[in-house]
């Protein structure tokens, strides 16, 4: 690798601060401004032609995503080119990413759940101005000392997308986190972010993730069609409300998921009194579900059956407008999610077609008796 640049239009280079999956981050002076910011590099490959109009796409999800501002996503200042490398000087933030803090263990579930509803505001504000992030994981939100979050690489994903779209068989995104539609290649919107954030908040409360397998083809299929594990099967202390809330969060049908990441954010906030006091989860030693990766698709498919949760909302639980959406629950047979509300039992219907084929068969039976013995 060759030496560091240094200077990216008019931001002086002094560090390095990182190094992602599509670049480097470094740390930069902005001489007009007198401040420090972060200038994030993508490589632009292909030919001229190529790169020209990935640029163009670059920009304009670099100004789209520029004009959201909130206190929970990290500001973006300028885009720009130096060579074959577009790069993005943005807001410089001191924190830790919540991915090492997940690792870690320190997360009780009262600051998973602030966490959340803050990361769940930040994309409602940026849902409601027609930006979506495609990309949420604990590696783009970052935790700041004072307790804040920051959310970032909004349009980023989109860049990536137009990088990459003359590679077959690439997979976009982080598959662990992504949303069904995303995964089968579908039209998104801000819902599959929700979705994205439900799978943050089920690994910061349980120290896991929903969907984890070793082969990413029994993982995609996983994210598609079979259900998560309640959270509180893998962290017994956690209420029962906790488990509609993340059950809304990850609906495999978008429709029946949260409708907005503001009305996530308000169950989140609504519920973090359930679990003041809760010790942070202890870290899995292995990875559960490990076994799913040498799983064959049938095999897998078999957890759809197994035995439901009944699930009961908690006394202290006291929005009454949340616990009315909380209980639009799937079908009582929980086919698609694993997922029903309490158990009633329904009085068996007689299928009639088949009690008129029996009826034929004994008929049958009778007369063949009849014309043996005549």
């Amino acid at each position: 690798m060759g030496a560091d640049p240094d200077r990216f239009g008019r931001y002086r280079v002094v560090g390095q601060l990182g190094q992602g999956a599509m670049g480097i981050v470094y740390r930069a002076i902005d001489p007009e401004l007198g401040r420090t910011v972060a200038v994030k590099t993508i490589a632009l490959s292909g030919s001229e032609q190529d790169q020209e109009v990935h640029q163009a796409r670059f920009r304009q999800e670099a100004r789209a995503a520029g004009g959201v501002s909130h206190p929970s996503i990290v500001t973006i200042y300028d885009v720009g080119r130096e060579g074959d490398l577009a790069f993005i000087a943005m807001e410089c933030v001191e924190g830790r990413e919540l991915r090492d803090l997940i690792r870690e263990g320190t997360i009780a579930p009262a600051r998973a759940l602030e966490i959340a509803a803050l990361v769940a505001e930040g994309l409602a504000y940026a849902h409601d101005r027609g930006v979506i992030h495609r990309d949420v994981k604990p590696g783009n939100i970052m935790v700041l000392p004072d307790g804040r979050v920051k959310i970032m690489d909004f349009g980023i994903a989109r860049l990536q997308e137009s990088e990459l779209k003359t590679q077959s068989g690439v997979l976009l995104g982080s598959p662990q986190y992504m949303s069904p539609e995303q995964v089968a290649g579908h039209a998104l919107d801000g819902r599959a972010d929700v979705f994205s954030l439900g799978v943050v908040l089920y690994e910061m409360l349980t120290g896991t993730k929903p969907f984890d397998a070793s082969d990413l083809t029994q993982l995609l299929f996983w994210v598609v069609n079979l259900p998560h594990k309640p959270p509180s099967e893998r962290n017994p202390a956690l209420p029962p409300v906790i488990d509609y809330i993340v059950a809304r969060a990850l609906k495999k049908d978008a429709a029946e998921r949260y409708a907005t990441a503001a009305e996530f954010a308000a169950d989140l906030r609504d519920s973090i009194a359930e679990v003041v006091g809760i010790p942070a989860p202890a870290m899995a030693t292995t990875r559960p579900d490990a076994a799913a990766g040498t799983r064959t698709v049938t095999e897998a498919a078999t957890a759809r059956i197994a035995p439901h949760l009944a699930l009961r909302a908690s006394p202290r639980f006291d929005s009454a407008a949340c616990l009315a959406r909380l209980r639009v629950m799937p079908d009582a047979a929980g086919t698609r999610t694993g997922w029903k509300a309490a158990e009633t039992r329904l009085p068996k219907r007689v299928d009639r077609s088949r009690a008129l084929l029996w009826g034929a068969y004994g008929l049958a039976a009778v007369a063949a008796v009849v014309i043996a013995l005549a």
